[in-house]
C-alpha cells in the first residue's frame, strides 16, 4: 500500500505505519486498541496519553490524527530505534509527542510528579524481540503505571500468549488486582488457548466504555470477543496474581508465527 511501512526488529514485526493515513491501523490488536481509544471522552477531544514502548509510533500518530492537540509522552528503551523512525517516518509536524529514553519501569518512576493522575490513556506495549520482559508483568509494575491514570483514565495492555493462555490469564488476574474494571479483547481461538495471538487487556478505576465494543469487535476481517464481568472472572479462575518475585517473561512464539502475524505497535 502506498505510504505504508512496517518496522521489523530481529525478525519480529513491531509496527505498521501509513504516513498518508495515520488512522489506517493494520495489525488487528492495534485496531482493537484504536476502537477503545475512540470511546474515550468526546469524539475529537484531546487526550493526555502515556505510551510505554514506541515502535514506529503507530498509536501516538493515531491519537494525534483523531484527537488533535493531545499531549503525549512516549517511553522507549532504544534511542537508535527512535532516531531511525524519526528519520524514515517523520512524526506529524506540530504534534505534542515527547520521547523519554530508558527502561519503561525505571523511567516511569522518574517522570514529573505532576503527571501522576493526569493520563486519559496509558498504553503498555513492551516487547524485547518477541517476548514481554518479566519486570513489566507484575502487580508492582502495573500499580506504578496505573498511578498516572486519571480517575476515568484507561490502560491498554498488549499481551501475547500461546497454547493454554496461562500467561495471559495471569496478566489479567494481575491487572484486575490493581484496577477495578477490566476486560479482554481477543479472537475466540486465541482466548480458548488454541493458538498464539494477542490479547488486549483494558483496565480502569471507573466503569469501562464498553457499550459499543462487542458490536465493533464482531466485525471482520478478524472478529474478536469482549470478555468482561463474570465471564472474565471465570476465565481467570485459578490464575495467580504475578508479583516481582514470581514474574516471568511471556512465552516465545513458534518460528512460523510472524510469517502470518504482527507483533508490536
Amino acid at each position: 500500500m502506498p505510504g505504508a511501512f512496517e518496522l521489523v526488529v530481529d525478525g519480529t514485526p513491531q509496527s505498521h505505519v501509513n504516513l498518508d493515513d495515520p488512522t489506517d491501523l493494520f495489525f488487528e490488536y492495534i485496531v482493537r486498541m484504536g476502537h477503545v481509544i475512540d470511546q474515550l471522552g468526546s469524539p475529537g477531544q484531546p487526550l493526555t496519553a502515556l505510551h510505554l514502548g514506541a515502535g514506529a509510533f503507530t498509536l501516538p500518530r493515531y491519537v494525534e490524527a483523531t484527537r488533535p492537540g493531545s499531549r503525549q509522552q512516549v517511553l522507549e528503551l532504544e534511542p537508535a530505534l527512535v532516531d531511525l523512525v524519526r528519520a524514515q517516518l517523520p512524526l506529524p509536524k506540530g504534534a505534542s509527542i515527547r520521547v523519554r529514553y530508558g527502561d519503561a519501569r525505571e523511567t516511569l518512576g522518574k517522570l514529573p510528579g505532576g503527571l501522576r493522575g493526569s493520563a486519559d490513556l496509558v498504553v503498555v506495549d513492551i516487547f524485547g524481540g518477541a517476548r514481554i520482559p518479566a519486570h513489566v508483568t507484575s502487580a508492582e509494575f502495573y500499580t506504578l503505571a496505573a498511578s498516572y491514570l486519571s480517575a476515568t483514565g484507561v490502560m491498554l495492555i498488549n499481551v501475547a500468549d500461546g497454547a493454554g493462555s496461562a500467561f495471559a490469564r495471569g496478566q489479567v488476574a494481575t491487572v484486575s488486582s490493581v484496577l477495578d474494571d477490566v476486560a479482554v479483547l481477543a479472537e475466540p481461538q486465541v482466548l480458548k488457548g488454541r493458538r498464539y495471538g494477542n490479547f488486549v487487556i483494558v483496565g480502569s478505576r471507573s466503569p469501562l466504555p464498553l457499550d459499543w465494543m462487542p458490536r465493533l469487535m464482531a466485525g471482520g476481517p478478524h472478529p474478536a470477543a469482549v470478555v468482561h464481568g463474570r465471564p472474565l472472572r471465570d476465565w481467570t479462575a485459578g490464575a495467580p496474581v504475578v508479583h516481582d518475585d514470581s514474574a516471568v517473561a511471556s512465552p516465545p512464539p513458534s518460528r512460523s508465527v510472524f510469517q502470518l502475524r504482527g507483533g508490536g505497535g
